[in-house]
């Protein structure tokens, strides 16, 4: 009897009727050298900062860059050389006022400097060095953490393994990972029409196109397959290869043999062997399509035979199926344009630039992702990357650009672009999500992504100088009074980071002032920045470049604090807790700061919105954030604080 195709469903219908019925095949731990392809089966924490410690990205010489600010070609300025610093070695000199030493790159940053000029702005007579160039603080130095730091999530679960991320993990350390299963995979071609190639032709027959383009279709995927052979249109038959090609694997294709014809058989040994979930789907070319699952949760999938439809159905369904299968979402790569978020200098050379792509009112806008040669976190979490040319000197904001992907663009679920803070990705991960992007750019740069609608949620914590109050203060000083709403987060807690015990007995901000403590600061922007700049401001001092030692010593990240520190390159610094509870070091609470969520209203009827929303006034979150030290919720949290 002929089997009639009575009710089709939709594509994304027939998608989701599958993936309702699958799930990752379980879970084993593999080396690194091993890894590439395969999915991330549990999210990596960074144990260590990348880099480990402050290091020289030039060949010159370290120095304090505020010896260096009245240096052009016309007048040098001369610093004594106190020795040299080698790559692999701990710096066996400091660096005073006037001083400077040998560094060459790669190597660890000495005490006391916080620059680094090129060699080729240097002279070297004896123990004289001239100076020809002016240095800001921190030029020619990648920061401990400055790329990846401590505690940080660096992969969530979910992501395919590329040279990309095997790089970052080995930079972190890691030898060994925890990745879903890889289905086993059998492919048989039915139909008596077909022959192998390299076989003659006689009149009725072809040659088999699919049991060769569908194992490489899969191995592109990194899937281990194994093709059986061509079965004929006998039921009997394709019953029983098919079932001896369950036993030894997960998934088992086919192709030929699913349509509405007298000899067309594949359907009635699916049903036999299990549960028909798909017989038919309303798209052209692929009608044919059948799928079943296997008391034992195994899966059949039976293709057309035209190699057309075989192709665009196993694009448009089998392979998302399978990274279902391998723990991963479905992804293909391709070009698109954006808009440049924000104008980059360039000229000289040509940059591959990779960038974060952010759906916004008026279409893509990619976000560079910037960092240094020696980074390696810049590519994790790129969608792809733009190539400009050496002859233009500058990207403009809002200059279109063709982006080349690294993987297939989805628009994030939600878009979160603020300041950077571990407990963000507790809060995503209470909330079931996996599509969140997250873009650090500092409290402020969030505000204005959510004023230029590029932002759903921006994580802030600006500190309102005139209330002492946090955050609400900002809708009607960027005008988005009728725009946005804040709602509690959390509170977080600060103060001065120190070696064990305290040795140098900080109390308090004028012990900053002392010539015995070095300092190590956070950069220009940071909501740390601003309460230390408070603070000193309150206490009087007027120009804390001159007054504390150290000031110019700054850090991008709460983890680079804790190292400087932990290295013995600075006595103190002020940090959120958990980094001292990280490295070791000794905690002395200055206050409670806030960490709230401003939301565009234009964004709450979302669905990941309201989920992130949902979930941080849950006790999952609260339980979580608990075991976060110096972490807290409180009173407010999940609660609407604006309007």
């Amino acid at each position: 009897m002929r089997k009639i195709f009575h009710e089709l469903p939709t594509l994304h219908e027939a998608l989701g009727r599958v993936l309702e019925n699958i799930s990752p095949l379980g879970i084993e731990e593999v080396s690194l050298e091993d890894a590439r392809g395969r999915v991330l089966a549990s999210d990596v924490y960074a144990e260590i900062n990348s880099p480990p410690f402050d290091r020289s990205l030039v060949d010159g010489y370290a120095v304090r860059a505020e010896d260096t600010y009245q240096a052009d070609e016309d007048n040098p300025v001369g610093l004594r050389l106190v020795g040299e610093v080698e790559v692999g070695e701990r710096p066996r000199v400091s660096i005073g006022e006037g001083e400077c030493a040998e560094i060459s790159t790669g190597a660890p940053i000495p005490r006391g400097a916080n620059a680094v000029v090129m060699v080729e702005y240097t002279s070297q007579s004896g123990d004289r060095v001239k100076i020809f160039r002016a240095v800001r603080p921190g030029e020619n130095i990648a920061q401990a953490g400055s790329d990846v730091s401590a505690g940080d999530l660096v992969l969530r679960r979910g992501r395919i393994l590329t040279s990309r991320e095997i790089a970052a993990l080995a930079a972190l350390g890691c030898f060994k990972v925890k990745v879903y299963r890889k289905p086993r995979i059998a492919v048989f071609s039915i139909g008596r029409e077909l022959v192998r190639p390299g076989q003659p032709l006689k009149l009725g027959t072809i040659y088999d196109v699919n049991g060769y383009s569908i194992p490489g279709m899969l191995a592109e995927l990194g899937l281990s397959v194994e093709f059986k052979g061509i079965l004929p249109d006998d039921e009997e038959v394709i019953l029983e290869e098919v079932g001896k090609a369950l036993q030894e694997n997960d998934v088992v294709i086919t192709s030929g043999g699913t349509s509405a014809g007298l000899g067309d058989l594949t359907y009635k040994a699916f049903e036999r062997l299990g549960r028909l979930i798909v017989h038919g789907i309303r798209v052209k070319p692929g009608k044919p399509t059948i799928i079943a699952v296997t008391p034992d949760g195994k899966l059949l999938v039976g293709l057309p035979g035209f190699p057309l439809s075989a192709m665009m159905l196993f694009i448009s369904l089998v392979k998302p199926i399978l990274m279902r299968l391998m723990g991963a979402d479905f992804q293909e790569p391709d070009a698109i344009q954006a808009e440049a978020a924000f104008r980059l200098n360039l000229g000289g050379r040509t940059h591959l630039i990779p960038v974060h792509l952010v759906a916004a009112p008026k279409g893509l806008r990619a976000y560079p992702v910037l960092g240094d040669s020696g980074s390696t976190s810049a590519l994790l979490d790129a969608d792809g990357f733009v190539e400009i040319p050496g002859e233009k000197q500058f990207l403009d904001e809002g200059e279109i650009i063709e982006v080349r992907l690294l993987r297939r663009f989805r628009p994030a679920s939600a878009v979160v672009i603020g300041s950077h803070c571990p407990a963000l990705d507790l809060l995503i991960d209470a909330a079931g999500l996996m599509n969140v992007k997250l873009i650090n750019v500092g409290s402020l740069g969030g505000w204005l992504a959510l004023k230029r609608g590029e932002a759903d949620i921006a994580g802030t914590h600006l500190l309102d100088e005139g209330t002492m109050t946090y955050n609400v203060h900002m809708p009607r000083r960027l005008g988005l009074e009728d725009d946005v709403e804040i709602y509690g987060g959390y509170v977080r807690e600060i103060g001065f980071i120190t070696a064990p015990k305290n040795p140098k007995n900080i109390k308090g901000f004028e012990d900053l002032l002392r010539p015995d403590v070095t300092f190590v600061n956070r950069v220009p922007g940071s909501g740390i920045r601003t309460f230390t700049d408070l603070q000193l401001k309150r206490l009087g001092v007027i120009n804390p470049e001159k007054s504390i030692m150290g000031y110019t010593y700054q850090m991008k990240t709460h983890t680079g604090v804790a190292a400087a520190i932990a290295q013995g390159r600075a006595d103190v610094g002020i940090a959120v807790g958990y980094v001292a509870k990280i490295y070791g070091l000794e905690f002395i609470h200055l206050a409670d700061e806030r960490f709230d969520l401003a939301v565009r209203r234009d964004r709450l009827y979302k669905d990941s919105i309201k989920a992130i929303l949902e979930a941080l006034r849950s006790r999952g979150f609260a339980e979580k954030l608990s075991r976060l030290p110096h972490y807290r919720i409180t009173e407010d949290t999940g609660r609407r604080l604006y309007p």
